[in-house]
């Protein structure tokens, strides 16, 4: 059964197009990752100033082993680098949990703060086919 990562960023109005534009970078390393099924980066529409950022997994698992990787890592130690020098992010790795994209770069911090939420998936529907 898969499971589902939420990472719940809080985001200001002024540092919402930083975020979009850190994850339209994502260098695609997680949709690469052993067990990755989807992602979805949310906007909030109103009352809130939160953005959702949905992966679903083959397994906590194939998450645990993503969150352990080289490339994970590498994502990270990248955005940090050009957090610190002031650069635009070469290629920021999308992903659920504190620190992704969205969380420092040029400009400082986009996300004032975030939470890992993690579910089971019970059900789920696609559309019929005709």
């Amino acid at each position: 059964m898969s499971i589902v990562k939420i990472n719940a960023l809080t985001v200001p109005p002024e540092a919402r197009a930083t975020l979009e534009q850190r994850f339209a970078g994502r260098a695609g390393m997680v949709e690469a990752a052993d067990g990755f099924e989807w992602f979805e980066l949310l906007r909030p529409v109103e009352g809130t100033d939160t953005y959702l950022v949905y992966t679903r997994w083959r397994s906590e698992e194939d998450f645990q082993k993503w969150q352990a990787s080289n490339a994970f890592q590498a994502g990270h130690a990248r955005a940090a680098t050009d957090a610190a020098s002031g650069q635009p992010p070469a290629r920021p790795v999308g992903h659920p949990g504190p620190g992704g994209p969205g969380a420092s770069g040029p400009g400082g911090q986009a996300a004032t703060g975030a939470q890992l939420w993690s579910f089971e998936v019970v059900q789920s529907a696609a559309p019929a086919t005709a």
